[in-house]
């Protein structure tokens, strides 16, 4: 089982100044083992689950146009709309929780069309007129966020030439070394409640 896509739509809340709503439709690989009788073994059987989801989020406003060399005049907006911030969703590796099969009503319609470029990967158009259905359980991780750009104001210095040589207290790199702190978090990072923390670190060896 894996994620095959997904699409995300932005809109505007109304009403609701800088809050937005995302609606994404997810499009997972799901794939069976199938017994049919009399055959004693079982047969592989890949489909699509689709699966739609919207949260609505705070992305503030944006009150300019931009303009960039990327576009053509032919495509530049002149319209009077705002800058909407864009949709972003990280997936995890979904898990499947369970599958069975059931009768599915003479009036059974797809709630979602699936794409040509999915309908590709499976040889061609799915077969809406069905008798049965399989419906899956799966469980998906997921994290929705807004990005807008924003103006962020850093001090900048200019560049200085070094006036003094560096002098270090020994030659020996082996003495040096041994006072270089051992970085743990390299190696273990902290855990949640482990931020913080003055544990005592290993010494070299």
């Amino acid at each position: 089982m894996d994620v095959i896509t997904v699409y995300l739509d932005l809109e505007p809340v109304p009403f609701n100044k800088g809050f937005y709503s995302v609606d994404m439709t997810f499009f997972f690989d799901v794939c069976l083992d199938i017994f049919c009788a009399p055959n004693p073994g079982s047969v592989v059987v890949s489909g699509v689950s689709v699966f739609n989801k919207k949260v609505i989020l705070y992305g503030s406003e944006g009150n300019v146009k931009m303009f960039n060399s990327d576009n053509s005049p032919t495509e530049q907006d002149t319209s009077c709309g705002k800058i909407l911030p864009k949709a972003s969703v990280q997936v995890a590796r979904p898990i499947g929780l369970s599958a069975r099969l059931c009768d599915a009503p003479p009036s059974c319609e797809c709630g979602c069309r699936i794409p040509e470029c999915i309908c590709k990967r499976y040889g061609g158009c799915f077969e809406t007129s069905r008798c049965r259905s399989v419906f899956v359980t799966i469980g998906l991780f997921t994290i929705v966020q807004i990005v807008r750009n924003v103006q962020m104001l850093i001090p900048a210095y200019d560049f200085c030439v070094p006036e003094k040589e560096c002098v270090t207290s020994s030659d020996n790199p082996c003495e040096m070394f041994s006072h270089i702190e051992f970085p743990t978090d390299e190696f273990f990072p902290p855990r949640v409640g482990d931020l913080g923390c003055g544990c005592d670190k290993p010494h070299h060896s």
